[in-house]
């Protein structure tokens, strides 16, 4: 638009001010603008994520009981197999040597069994079988003076009787002798006694163990719950361990990033409590299933080299780095609407005005996207943060265009 020379006159405006006016509404709306630039890119998914230990361990008891005592603190490393708490244990230990009592008693009886019981009855069962013999003897001794009438009929009578209760006893004393034999009855009786007094005896060791709590592994102790006095109840922590094979980083990714991890994927990471000192990590574990609550993917990632200064349950900024691009167009992500849908689109300057082109993004780098179709190398985009629409008349602002290079009259700098 150009003000008449005419007007300038009946104004009562100067007429560099009516120039400069002019100028500006012939321009359009000044924006700010974001230019399409040629330069490396990389591929990245930002999270945020915690520091956690490879073991991660929470102890409490198994039983209900009094805690007699605490061994650790918080901060103090302990070795696999170390005792940390142990609860009362006094009706236990007792248990356990009645079970130890029994399990004598059961092998003395064993002993006893093969040392004397069993030749006992074999020398009662010989006993017996010469008694047998003997009434044997007798009995045909009589049945023939009897025959000959030298003894009455009653006397025969008396001798088979001693002769059937001989033979009785002899049997009665072979079975007892035979049942003492090494697969008879009472060995098998023994030694069943025997592995029910082990069995007691394990169960007792058992109970007592529950009672002692030991470290799984090389251990930090992160935090203790517990003092002596206190009950223990089962399911309540007592003591947290993180184990000392190493640390991992826990995060989850948005849903829509699925299709860019790998396993192996590269990644650098930064403690929000040391945001100077960087460390490499290394995607290590992919969620099977998303979280549809949150629409997120949990992920974990390895540390090779873990600073010294990192620790369990710190916070992390986390960069997964995927495809590279050693010159591409690029242009700040935030500039592209509709960036995570299937048609991203620009505002681009063209001729003066606003005009709307669609565009097809490549890689997502941290606050920036490749543009592979759609603008070129110094086109101007115009972010949403500005009142600009298709079809009005813009003009990049002063500052932004300056440092574009564009010339900019003095007058309205």
């Amino acid at each position: 638009m150009v003000i008449p020379v005419k007007w300038f006159a009946t104004g009562g405006l100067s007429p560099a001010l009516l120039i400069a006016l002019g100028w500006t509404v012939g321009r359009g709306q000044p924006v700010l603008v974001a230019t399409v630039s040629r330069q490396a890119i990389v591929q990245s998914i930002v999270a945020t994520g915690r520091v956690n230990s490879v073991l991660r361990v929470d102890l409490g008891a198994e039983v209900a009981g009094t805690v007699a005592e605490v061994y650790v603190r918080e901060g103090q490393r302990v070795r696999a197999g170390d005792l940390l708490v142990r609860l009362s244990d006094a009706e236990a230990r007792a248990s356990l040597q009645q079970a130890r009592s029994a399990l004598a008693e059961a092998r003395v009886r064993q002993a006893q069994q093969v040392g004397v019981s069993a030749p006992v009855a074999w020398q009662a069962a010989s006993q017996a079988q010469a008694t047998y013999v003997a009434a044997g003897r007798d009995h045909q001794r009589v049945h023939e003076l009897v025959a000959q009438g030298f003894y009455p009929r009653q006397k025969l009578d008396d001798a088979q009787r001693a002769l059937t209760i001989a033979r009785s006893a002899w049997l009665a004393t072979l079975v007892q002798a035979e049942a003492n034999q090494p697969q008879g009855v009472e060995p098998v009786l023994l030694a069943a006694r025997i592995d029910q007094a082990q069995a007691a005896l394990q169960m007792a060791q058992a109970r007592l163990a529950r009672l002692a709590l030991r470290s799984p592994a090389d251990a930090l102790v992160l935090s203790r719950q517990v003092e002596p006095g206190s009950m223990a109840q089962p399911g309540r922590v007592l003591l947290s361990l993180a184990g000392a094979q190493g640390l991992r980083l826990d995060t989850s990714v948005d849903e829509k990033y699925l299709h860019l991890l790998t396993l192996g994927m590269r990644a650098q990471a930064v403690a929000d409590a040391f945001p100077a000192q960087r460390f490499a990590a290394q995607l290590s574990y992919v969620a099977p299933a998303v979280d549809p609550q949150r629409g997120a993917v949990d992920v974990r990632l390895a540390v090779p080299e873990p600073p010294a200064f990192l620790r369990p349950d710190m916070t992390v900024s986390i960069e997964l780095l995927g495809g590279t691009r050693a010159s591409a167009l690029v242009l700040p992500a935030g500039a592209v609407r509709d960036a995570d849908r299937a048609a991203p689109w620009v505002l681009q300057i063209a001729g003066g005005r606003a005009r709307r082109v669609d565009v097809k993004l490549g890689l997502h780098g941290v606050g920036a996207v490749e543009i592979t179709e759609g603008l070129r190398e110094g086109d101007m985009v115009i972010p949403p943060t500005e009142k600009a629409v298709a079809g009005d008349r813009v003009r990049p602002a002063p500052a932004a265009a300056h440092a574009r290079g564009f010339e900019v009259p003095s007058f309205i700098r």
